[in-house]
């Protein structure tokens, strides 16, 4: 669904991914892990044709996003870590922006607004303007727009902050269920418990470089996620 080869990302004589190659298949949901700076956003935001890059592509099911960036996103969602949303419109007509953005019939949509507002607890303040929302509001506003579309591939940077417990649980069930209709997920995320009970597979990346990838077992053996994670630091 998504394959990363030889990503090599630069901001002037900085180099902020290197050479980064990594495949997440259907079914899966893929966990990102790094600290801050290693290159996490940067690698998100090169797979959904946000930044430009220097060397490598980025195949979204088979289709480059270097050459054909347009019907790459048609097949893809991506929720930033910063919800960044128009805030002079109401939650409704964001929601329905999005919807027409992807060209989502009027009765699907209206079916999906409905049953992710009533799971999240946001129906009743998809009336009022963003601008009076807080941050896990709009989080949770962002996460309804990403699966508005029935994207193919969910893109995610550090999805988890912000959202209540309750948000939290709906979400990793949505994200499950997402994968197991055939689709994948991408995402980074800092809860490393987190990751090391949901993901599939998981990669960890230091200082713009792939320092291991695989699944659970493969990259823990015995060891629990933090202390793979802090000795790979260390």
């Amino acid at each position: 669904m998504l394959r990363i080869e030889h990503l090599t990302k630069k901001y002037g004589a900085k180099t902020a991914v290197d050479d980064l190659s990594l495949h997440i298949q259907k079914g899966e949901i893929y966990g990102f892990i790094g600290h801050n700076g290693a290159g996490k956003t940067t690698t998100l935001k090169a797979c959904c044709g946000i930044h430009r890059f220097d060397e490598g592509d980025i195949w979204v099911d088979g289709t480059s996003i270097r050459t054909d960036p347009l019907s790459c996103k048609k097949k893809l969602a991506y929720i930033p870590d910063n919800p960044d949303i128009y805030e002079f419109m109401t939650g409704i007509k964001y929601l329905n922006f999005i919807a027409d953005m992807y060209r989502v019939p009027k009765e699907e949509r209206n079916s999906r607004i409905h049953e992710y507002a009533d799971k999240f607890e946001l129906t009743d303040a998809l009336a009022d303007p963003v601008s009076s929302y807080s941050h896990g509001m709009k989080q949770k506003l962002a996460v309804i727009s990403a699966w508005i579309h029935r994207p193919q591939l969910i893109i995610m940077d550090e999805p988890f902050v912000g959202l209540d417990p309750k948000a939290s649980h709906l979400l990793k069930e949505m994200m499950r269920e997402h994968c197991g209709r055939g689709g994948a997920i991408f995402f980074s995320t800092h809860v490393l418990e987190v990751a090391e009970k949901l993901c599939d597979k998981i990669a960890i990346i230091k200082g713009g470089r792939l320092v291991i990838s695989g699944t659970m077992d493969e990259v823990l053996g015995a060891d629990s996620l933090e202390e793979v994670f802090l000795e790979l630091e260390g």
